[in-house]
């Protein structure tokens, strides 16, 4: 052998541990990502490609440099809590959780580092301590500031100006929701409209108190969110249409089902921008020295056929500042 080839050959026998080395100390990352609803809902696939597509776009890709363990839990709360368990002994880098649940389920772990989104009230709830300065193992977006329910009274009355009753449908179980009341009920009684609180906790509930509250004439609906309306929400559509009942939802999936009208965030972009957040983490960066994010666009969506049906005439203003309007 050539002293030239038997040195080359010394050379790369030497770099090759070298690179070895280098490549395993890069080590693959963790996230967990905590889903209350189920994984065959038509909203999660959508949601869940912007985020990794958020992740992609900040160099961060599952299989890769990364792994994702997901975890569907379909709105059942005791599955949420112990996927929750779960999730906090695989030991990952970060958590991704989708609700106030699901956030909740996780208050086990101060460790591990947690970014939230869907969650109206992570002060009053106790997550953080600000939303300037979180302090703990959790942040996140939250996707919606309370005095919008004087906008959804305010919508309602534009596109239904003969209703005189609003019902409130709400969950008692997730925290923050009440924050919204105040809102409503002022803006309702500056209406002349007599808000009524009507909590719900699964399908029978919803279906009895819309059977209930439409025994009475000039009615309408605001749904607050929770996961208990998202999960239900083909079923709350499908009532209040039978029963006549101008609704207005937070989200425009509802919409899209075939719901009246909804105004608040655009939900597949909270969940790109918390890629974001994510990465951050995974680079370094503490959940007490992130901010928590608020909403600052919002979509107001109309049903042009829904309304045909329930008889209602969009006024050319609404149809004029409407983000989008489905035929």
């Amino acid at each position: 052998m050539k002293r030239r080839d038997f040195v080359t050959l010394l050379g790369g026998a030497a770099a090759w541990p070298l690179a070895a080395r280098a490549q395993q100390s890069e080590r693959r990352r963790r996230i967990g990502v905590l889903m209350v609803v189920a994984e065959s809902d038509p909203e999660a696939q959508p949601r869940i490609a912007a985020f990794l597509a958020g992740l992609q776009s900040l160099g961060w890709r599952d299989g890769q440099n990364v792994r994702i363990d997901y975890r569907w839990a379909a709105g059942n709360a005791g599955r949420i809590r112990a996927y929750a368990t779960e999730l906090i002994g695989l030991t990952p880098d970060v958590i991704f959780v989708s609700s106030t649940p699901a956030l909740a389920a996780l208050k086990a772990t101060r460790t591990v580092p947690t970014i939230f989104i869907g969650v109206p009230d992570p002060v009053s709830s106790g997550f953080v301590t600000s939303l300037a300065r979180p302090g703990g193992n959790v942040t996140g977006i939250t996707n919606f500031e309370f005095s919008m329910g004087g906008k959804w009274v305010g919508l309602l009355r534009d596109i239904a100006p003969h209703i005189t009753r609003v019902a409130i449908m709400i969950n008692p179980q997730t925290p923050g929701g009440s924050s919204f009341l105040g809102p409503i009920e002022a803006a309702a009684t500056s209406f002349a409209v007599k808000p009524i609180r009507v909590p719900v906790q699964d399908a029978t509930d919803i279906e009895r108190a819309i059977e209930a509250f439409a025994r009475e004439v000039n009615g309408s609906v605001i749904v607050l969110p929770s996961p208990v309306t998202e999960l239900h929400r083909n079923v709350i559509v499908a009532l209040v249409a039978r029963y006549r009942l101008p609704t207005i939802y937070p989200y425009r999936y509802f919409t899209a089902a075939g719901g009246l009208m909804s105004y608040g965030v655009d939900v597949v972009d909270i969940y790109r921008r918390a890629a974001l957040y994510v990465d951050q983490v995974l680079k370094g960066a503490k959940p007490a020295d992130l901010p928590v994010q608020q909403p600052t666009k919002f979509e107001l969506v109309i049903n042009s056929k829904a309304a045909k049906e329930l008889g209602l005439e969009i006024p050319s203003i609404l149809l004029a500042t409407a983000d989008d309007v489905i035929e």
